[in-house]
Order: C-alpha cells, then sequence, then structure tokens
C-alpha cells in the first residue's frame, strides 16, 4: 500500500515515526502521525489545516494529544462529560499518578522497540493507514497524500478525532474543505 502514498504522505509517515521516537513512544500512534500532518506545508492537508483555522495552531493540539494521553485516551470532550456527571476526571488521573506514578495511565515504556529495531504502529495507526485508502478511492484518487490520512485521522474513533473536534476540524468541514463546492466553514 505504501507505494501508493504520495510524498506528502509518506512525508508524514516517517514524520510520525520520528515523532513516537522523540518522545519515547513504544509504537506510533495516531497522534504522532497528526502532529506529522501539523508539521507539513504546500499541500492538500495544510492548506485544508488552514482554511480551518488550525495553522500556527500545532502546540496547542500538541498539548491537547499531551492531556488526552495522560487521561488514558479520555479527550477534553470526555472529561467535560465526565465533569457533567460530577467527576473530576483531573482528579482521578491525579491520584492514579500518586500511586503509580506520573503518565501512567498513558500506558507507554520509553525507548521500546519492535523486534527488528522498528518502531510499530498501533492498531489505531494501522487503521488511519488502512481508512486513508478507503478515503482516496471514495473519492476516485488512485493516490493517497496527506489529505487523505487528515481525513482518515478526523473520522476515525480515537484520540486525534477527539482533538481535531475541539479544534473544530471535522470530517465534514474536511469534507467541504477538500472536494466540496468550495468554501469552507471555519467555525
Amino acid at each position: 500500500m505504501f507505494e501508493r502514498f504520495t510524498k506528502a504522505a509518506r512525508d508524514v509517515v516517517t514524520g510520525a515515526v520520528e515523532h513516537a521516537e522523540r518522545a519515547g513512544a513504544e509504537r506510533v500512534d495516531e497522534g504522532h502521525l497528526l502532529l506529522a500532518v501539523l508539521d507539513r506545508t504546500g499541500s492538500r492537508g495544510s492548506f485544508a489545516l488552514a482554511a480551518l483555522g488550525l495553522a500556527g495552531k500545532r502546540e496547542a493540539v500538541a498539548e491537547s494529544l499531551a492531556a488526552a494521553r495522560r487521561r488514558g485516551g479520555l479527550t477534553g470532550a470526555d472529561a467535560e462529560a465526565l465533569s457533567g456527571l460530577g467527576i473530576d476526571l483531573d482528579e482521578i488521573v491525579s491520584r492514579v499518578e500518586a500511586t503509580h506514578g506520573a503518565g501512567a495511565l498513558a500506558g507507554r515504556r520509553r525507548g521500546a522497540r519492535g523486534r527488528f529495531g522498528h518502531r510499530p504502529f498501533t492498531r489505531g495507526a494501522k487503521g488511519v493507514l488502512e481508512d486513508s485508502l478507503r478515503a482516496a478511492l471514495a473519492h476516485r484518487e488512485r493516490r493517497i497524500g496527506d489529505e487523505h490520512l487528515l481525513l482518515a485521522l478526523a473520522t476515525r474513533p480515537g484520540i486525534a478525532s477527539g482533538v481535531l473536534a475541539e479544534h473544530t476540524v471535522t470530517p465534514e468541514a474536511l469534507e467541504r474543505v477538500l472536494w466540496g463546492g468550495g468554501e469552507a466553514a471555519a467555525s
């Protein structure tokens, strides 16, 4: 499948591996893919992010991803929903970390590698790659670009889609910007 990736999409995958390595993550996850998409310039994916108001907000997205990882994968929207039920997620995370150490819910070991020295991809990250192929085919495109990876990140349930939604990037808005009638609502 990798041979169908454009240079921009290949750069996203390579960048995601680099993000995982810098973070000391055991595996490459959807968050690493999202950060790598945000690093791109001059591509369809970066155009879509700029049109939706996410250009220049990489640090805010990185902070949202880090917070969601710290909470064991629960996004800000999840924390808000639990708060509405009287559950203080930050208090729970703090108690778990007081007992088991900082980042206990993040579930990672620093510096681990796969069998052959490569950092493996999580099931969710592999799913994003597969869904990007589906997105390309759905739009009758033969090559997979970073815009297809971005759409897959926004569509697939998980931390990345939750963080994108927190920053007003939804699958519908991406579809509108990339393949729709031309105008995007950056709301």
